[in-house]
Order: structure tokens, then sequence, then C-alpha cells
């Protein structure tokens, strides 16, 4: 009951955000295409908002600078990232129905409970007295089963005899699974009029090879030094197996990157402030902070020597919107190496040349967005009926204010209009005058609009207009003069 109930709603914000005009489907007159999104006039102003204030956030202080790298980049980039060898998946197909599932994805959709009883059903199988001895302590520990589990899957030894107890979740058969195979997630694209091997390109898997490859362009120009960090807001593209739970898995999408350059014994300590900050970051812009968590890697990347996640507690689950990590000094290392360019800093202090270790934060804007969006979805009861609003953080809301003239007479729509002129000049504005005020309201709640603005007889004889508060619907009476002020100070808080 409980996950039917979380099911329907991430159905409902699918179904909100295209009635009213956050996102919809890509290409959808043609069927759409699968793990691509298109945002609407509302979502187009929501993920402005949010890269804007990621924007604010990470560059207007004094030790970061921008960047907007071109997403077409020599392939040599690639070979030195190690994304030509290494950017891959284990895929899987299932020999009954056909259904072709990403490993890392089915095992993630498989409950705990269920792992648990693929593992004791298992341990009769295997010789391992360590595996066993594993298995027989379980007890209803999440976090363990799921590292016993992995562990068992990673294992050459036994990683074909596990998969061969999992039920495909398609058709529902059981030990009718392909070997896994890696499969490279990389668009490839070509260059010039020759489709040959010497014209290929990629469309960026993400975007911190530019800041890299950049590094000595950006520290050079703009005279910085260590420690200081390059960010970048720009499109990347993964050919994934499998999409999913709406803007959480897709195949193009944005990323919000910064990429700090420090000095290698100063790496942890620059680790543990961007970890604080980036999740100070999204609890500042209204997440509920009890649906926040980090997920430290215990498994980590080639090029990493600590990572964590920030994680939001999705219907779904929970899911990564944000990655840290320390990446070491693999990646000017690499493009050193395969540019025969040097890329070590000069240290003036200590008269020394070194490449220096990189603290990468990475946040997807289209998963932030989606994070933020079912965050502020909140169904109510007031007065009898069910009111649906999002909860916006203010500087977020795609609409600021809404301007309602209560009746369309009485010189109340010219006063109207007068205040949407002047207020549009500073703000996002909406001006309604069809319907009852209090359907008027309730459209507004559905968008999060923080406050409206109405208009009404009190207005001729005063130059004062009533201004409801969307969270709390309390209404204050203030001056046609003060309105901007008024709404400055309630959006910047």
């Amino acid at each position: 009951m409980q996950e039917k109930k979380k099911t329907d709603i991430v159905e409902k914000i699918v179904s909100l955000a295209k009635r009213r005009g956050f996102v919809f489907q890509s290409s959808e007159i043609y069927g759409g295409l699968n793990g691509c999104w298109d945002y609407g006039p509302l979502g187009v102003e929501l993920l402005k908002n949010i890269k804007e204030e990621w924007w604010k956030f990470m560059t207007y202080r004094e030790d970061v600078e921008g960047l907007d790298a071109s997403i077409l980049m020599h392939p040599k980039v690639w070979e030195a990232s190690g994304h030509v060898e290494n950017f891959s998946d284990p895929m899987i197909d299932c020999k009954q129905c056909k259904s072709r599932f990403r490993l890392d994805i089915l095992v993630e959709s498989i409950n705990a409970k269920k792992k648990k009883k693929y593992l004791q059903d298992f341990s009769s199988k295997i010789e391992s007295k360590e595996y066993i001895e594993r298995i027989q302590s379980l007890k209803e520990d999440e976090d363990e089963i799921n590292t016993v589990f992995n562990t068992l899957l990673e294992d050459e030894n036994y990683n074909k005899s596990l998969l061969a107890e999992i039920n495909c979740p398609q058709c529902g058969n059981k030990g009718t699974f392909t070997e896994a195979r890696q499969f490279n997630l990389m668009f490839k694209t070509f260059i010039g009029p020759l489709e040959d091997t010497s014209a290929v390109v990629y469309l960026r898997p993400e975007t911190a090879q530019g800041i890299f490859v950049n590094f000595l362009n950006v520290q050079g120009s703009s005279r910085q030094k260590l420690p200081f960090g390059i960010a970048q807001i720009g499109k990347a593209f993964r050919n994934e197996i499998n999409t999913k739970n709406f803007l959480f898995r897709t195949r193009e999408f944005e990323q919000m990157e910064m990429q700090y350059f420090v000095k290698p014994d100063a790496a942890q300590n620059w680790f543990d402030y961007w970890k604080t900050e980036r999740l100070e970051w999204f609890k500042n812009l209204g997440m509920t902070t009890t649906k926040l968590r980090y997920h430290d890697h215990e498994k980590l990347a080639h090029y990493a020597d600590a990572a964590t996640d920030i994680e939001y507690e999705f219907p779904f689950g929970w899911g990564e919107i944000e990655g840290i990590h320390n990446r070491t000094n693999y990646d000017l290392s690499r493009h050193e190496q395969f540019s025969s360019k040097s890329l070590k800093y000069f240290d003036e202090e200590t008269k020394e040349k070194y490449v220096p270790f990189i603290i990468e934060t990475s946040a997807g804007a289209s998963r932030s967005f989606m994070a933020f969006f079912v965050d502020a979805y909140f169904e109510e009861e007031v007065n009898g009926e069910v009111r649906t609003v999002l909860k916006f953080h203010p500087k977020l809301a795609p609409i600021k204010a809404a301007i309602l003239p209560l009746v369309n007479k009485d010189g109340m729509p010219e006063i109207a209009r007068k205040i949407e002129a002047d207020l549009r000049k500073n703000f996002k504005v909406f001006y309604d005058d069809k319907g009852a005020i209090g359907r008027r309201y309730r459209r507004q709640d559905e968008v999060g609009t923080p406050f409206c603005i109405t208009i009404d007889t009190q207005t001729i004889e005063d130059n004062t207009v009533t201004v409801r508060e969307r969270d709390t619907m309390i209404q204050d009476r203030i001056a046609i003069d003060q309105l901007k002020n008024y709404l400055l100070t309630k959006i910047l808080g």
C-alpha cells in the first residue's frame, strides 16, 4: 500500500508538470523519445532559477572563476580521461522476453528482503567460508545486505551463478539472463564530410574535462593562485541503457560542476569544506533537511581518493543529486601525458612546480529540478477541499507574484495593469482576471507562486492591495508604492 502511494505521488507530479507547463515529453506528437524531456514555460523559469542560484553561490566569491567550454572536444580528450576505455556499464539481456537491463539498475530495483533470500538460497552453492559466514550472519540491515550482494556479484567466481538466481522483472523467469557485457555510454558522431574513424568525435558525457584542459588558460588570464576553482554549467549526453524515474536518469541533461584546484596536502580539508557547503546550499533553498543525507563511497572510481554523494529521498527511494570527489591529480596528469603539454602550477611561495589535486562538486541541474519539485509538492485539506501546492523557495519559484483584479470593472483592471507593468521590470509576474478569486488562488498555489496581489474596492480608496502568502494563506495590506520593496524583502529573505 505504501509503495502504491509513493508511485501515485510520482504520477501526480508528472501529470502536474505536463498540465501546468513545467515538463513535456520530447517529440510527444511522434510518440516521444525515451529519456529526453522538454522544459515548458514554467519549467525553463524554475530550471533557470536553480542554475542562477548555483552560479551565484559558486562564482560570486573571489576564488572561483566561470567557464563555458565547447560540447565537442578533441577525441584525445576522452582517451586521456579514460572514457573511451572505461566509460561503460555492464548490460544484460533476458533470453526469454528480450528485455535489456543495465546490471546496476537491475540490482537497485531488487529490495533488501528479496536480496537476502537470494543470498540464503545461493549460500548452499558456494565454497567460500567467508561468504557463507557473512550471509548466515545477515540481519535486517539494508546496507549490509546490499554490500554482501554487490560483493558477490562483482566476484568473477560467483557473478554468473548469482545472476542465475535472479528473476527477470519483466517476464518473471529465472536463470534467463545473458552474461553481462560492457556498453560504452558516449554518443559518437563525426566532424567534417567523411564518416570514418579519423573524423570521430563524441558528445561530451560530462562537463569536467572542458575545465581540466582549460586549467592554465583560466589560471593565467585571471591571475588566480591556489586554491581556486573553475565553475561551469552545460549540457552532457549519456547513452543510458535504461532511463527511468522521470528526470532522474535521462540521456540529455545539464550539469553544474565546479573543479577546485588545491595543493596536494590540503585536499582532504577542502573536500570536507565543499562537502558541507554543498549540502547547506540545498537546505538554504528550502529542501527538507530530513530528506537529505551523505552517502560515502566504499568503492571508488579509478581517479578518486575520496567520494561522497548528497542524496535526496525521492518517492522511489534515495537517489544522488550531487557528487563531491577528491579526484587527486589524475586528470591533469593524464592530459599532460596525452597532450605532451605541461599542466603544472608554479607556486610562487615555495618556488615549486606541481600538478594540483582537484576537489570536484558535480550536481545535475535536471536532478536538482526534480528534487526541488518533489520536495515542494504538497496536498492539504483547506475548508473541506484538497489544495495542491508547490511550496518552492521564493528564489526558485517560476512566477514571483500574480496580479489579480477582484472584478473586471470599477477601474480595478486599469490599476492592476499598472501594477503588473511596474513589477514586471524586476519580477516574473502573471496577470489573471478569469474566474472566482478563490479559484485563481488555487491555480497559483498549484504552480508555486509565493504571492498573490489582489486589487479590490479598498484599493480605489487608499491605494493599498491585499498580498496573500502562498504557504500560510495569510493576507497583508500593502501600499502600492511599497510592493516592490515588500516583494524584494520577502524573496531575498
